[in-house]
């Protein structure tokens, strides 16, 4: 296979593009939809959104990052920018379409010659400058019209990737002979290798002879390409999808750094990935080899081999212990979890769910969240736990007609002027200093005071103070859950969000 080389230009400022889909379900009962692993602290103390801004600031120059992800979670992509110390520019998709549409989205925001890395938010790759590197690699390849994809050297054989057979280098710095290296700037080499096929997870028997042909990659998900090559190859592979997305984009809204997406016309995309769209089709395909360390963080597993082990292979996150175990991963976070006389174990243990599996069952985890979706079951998607832009809260207690809130408000946020159709509210003040908004009269509260908010009553709680506000909300009603809310006033654009959904009623 040749790869089509279009007329040299000068090389854009790549523009990074992280794709925040995905709902993690592998990873319950830590990954949920309300909160997936891309957004949870998970390694280092960090997210893997934020290890991922982190990653690729370099690349970045100081410009904002984009990223697409859902509308449901765009101020958890703005917590993990601020950890990371970056700026970034959320294009929001109303419902999940799978990353060919979403990198339509983004191209199709982008100027034509634009050279966007697109890359997932929940991968974990140690050595960012080697991974940078990697990435400059492409530049010249990218500039030309090809597609740029790369590939981790496998380490074993592993059943869960997917992967890229790559032919042999056309051409390399030493190759004198080369028309092509003759035509690229003098400090820049071509290392991209022809991709000959992609194929999907194999069995254990054809990983086995993958990884002994030596020209087998892991696939990363990770592309670099021209937005104007990326359009052009959605119009010959896929034109429904970017037709759908064309739709969406043209009628988009912009909130600050939020660009909503058309609701209708995005919904009405075929949901597919990047790899079936297109790549599978294209002929003018190229593959960078990464030869550090990478996770797609995909699995338990996955997520045991990236913390140390004991002398027993344990692997301990948090309060837990073992007494005469082995091969056994135990997340604890919160309270002490003892694994006795286990092997071949993993203990997963959050504030309202606990999951114990099999070592050689973890890929089938997300089986079990779909069944406890069928059933209902608030923890197959909800956490207890619940972040929001003006800080957090923690439904720690509930019962009939009652819930008990530990709410933390960050300091000089405030929660939206609303009201309650069916709840009452009272409001006990722990620590730091509340500002209360009760229908026309405004008041401070002080630590061990409180107040009551009656059903229908306007309200609004607002921290003016330098520390974290702390406190305890207790409802009562006959209808406790959180869509009981109308909002008159709000910082944070939610209300844009209900008026660009009435508006589709």
């Amino acid at each position: 296979m040749e790869l089509s080389i279009a007329p040299v230009t000068k090389p854009s400022n790549i523009l990074p593009v992280i794709l925040c889909g995905g709902n993690g379900t592998r990873l319950w009962p830590l990954s949920r939809k309300s909160l997936p692993k891309q957004f949870v602290p998970l390694i280092g103390g960090k997210s893997l959104l934020q290890s991922t801004f982190e990653r690729v600031a370099s690349l970045a120059r100081g410009y904002p990052i984009w990223t697409v992800a859902s509308e449901d979670h765009r101020f958890l992509v703005l917590d993990a920018a601020d950890a990371a110390k970056v700026s970034c520019t959320s294009i929001l998709e109303p419902v999940g379409r799978n990353t060919a549409a979403a990198m339509a989205a983004a191209a199709l925001n982008a100027k034509p010659e634009q050279l966007l890395l697109f890359l997932p938010a929940d991968h974990h790759v140690p050595d960012s400058a080697l991974f940078a590197q990697t990435i400059e690699q492409g530049v010249t390849a990218a500039t030309r019209g090809t597609f740029v994809v790369f590939g981790v050297t496998p380490l074993h054989p592993h059943t869960g990737y997917g992967y890229i057979q790559a032919g042999s280098p056309r051409f390399s710095r030493d190759d004198n002979s080369s028309s092509l290296l003759r035509e690229a700037e003098a400090d820049e080499a071509i290392y991209a290798l022809p991709v000959l096929r992609f194929v999907e997870k194999p069995s254990q028997e054809t990983a086995l002879s993958y990884l002994a042909s030596g020209d087998y990659y892991w696939n990363a998900g990770i592309f670099l390409v021209r937005a104007d090559a990326l359009i052009q190859a959605l119009e010959q592979f896929a034109p429904d999808i970017l037709e759908a997305t064309q739709q969406a984009v043209e009628a988009q809204k912009h909130d600050g750094n939020f660009i909503y997406l058309d609701a209708d016309a995005f919904a009405a995309c075929r949901a597919e990935s990047i790899d079936y769209a297109v790549m599978e089709q294209h002929q003018n395909v190229a593959m960078l080899p990464f030869q550090g360390a990478w996770s797609d963080v995909g699995s338990w597993n996955a997520v045991a081999d990236l913390t140390m082990a004991d002398s027993a292979n344990n692997r301990i996150v948090g309060s837990g212990k073992t007494h005469h175990a082995c091969s056994t991963y135990i997340h604890a976070p919160h309270r002490p979890v003892v694994a006795l006389g286990t092997k071949d174990l993993l203990i997963i243990d959050t504030t309202d769910a606990v999951l114990v599996a099999a070592k050689s069952h973890a890929e089938q985890v997300k089986d079990i969240v779909a069944d406890l979706q069928k059933q209902n079951l608030p923890q197959a998607t909800e956490h207890r736990h619940a972040t929001r832009p003006w800080g957090e809260y923690d439904a720690i207690d509930e019962g009939h007609h009652f819930k008990v809130k530990r709410i933390t408000v960050k300091p000089g946020a405030s929660l939206s002027l609303q009201l309650h159709h069916h709840r009452a509210e009272h409001w006990i003040v722990v620590k730091g200093t509340a500002r209360v908004t009760r229908d026309h009269e405004t008041f401070l509260l002080a630590e061990n005071e409180s107040t009551f908010i009656p059903v229908g009553r306007k309200h609004r709680l607002e921290n003016p103070g330098s520390i974290p506000l702390e406190m305890i909300e207790v409802q009562s009603g006959s209808y406790l859950s959180e869509d009981d809310i109308e909002r008159f006033d709000d910082h944070y654009g939610r209300s844009l969000v209900n008026e660009l959904k009435q508006e589709k009623k």
